[in-house]
């Protein structure tokens, strides 16, 4: 498995079988803030650790490049509950952020 970043997203390809097999997709929210849309493993891989790393490059890649986060998918708010040790990426006011995601999507 090779963890690849494409357009706001880090993927996990398949080198064997040339083939997607998950996926973390982010946006930008404001300045240095960008949320964590979408965490995604195909079925005959889940199980396996894959959204966790997949997760992982995502914090990764959010600490080098100085942003916090808003965990919009289920997935991250999971893991952000689950881990205090990576709370320090989000955002100080993440839930007034996550209202706001919230209400424009409903538009």
């Amino acid at each position: 498995m090779e963890m690849r970043h494409g357009e706001n997203r880090f993927y996990l390809f398949d080198t064997d079988t040339h083939k997607e097999v998950g996926e973390i997709v982010y946006s930008k929210v404001e300045d240095n803030i960008i949320s964590i849309d979408h965490t995604r493993v195909d079925e005959t891989f889940q199980g396996h650790g894959f959204a966790g790393r997949l997760l992982n490059s995502m914090l990764d890649y959010a600490d080098l490049n100085n942003l916090k986060i808003v965990p919009v998918c289920e997935y991250a708010k999971v893991a952000f509950k689950k881990r205090p040790e990576i709370r320090f990426l989000l955002a100080d006011n993440y839930q007034e952020l996550l209202k706001k995601l919230d209400k424009e999507e409903q538009k």
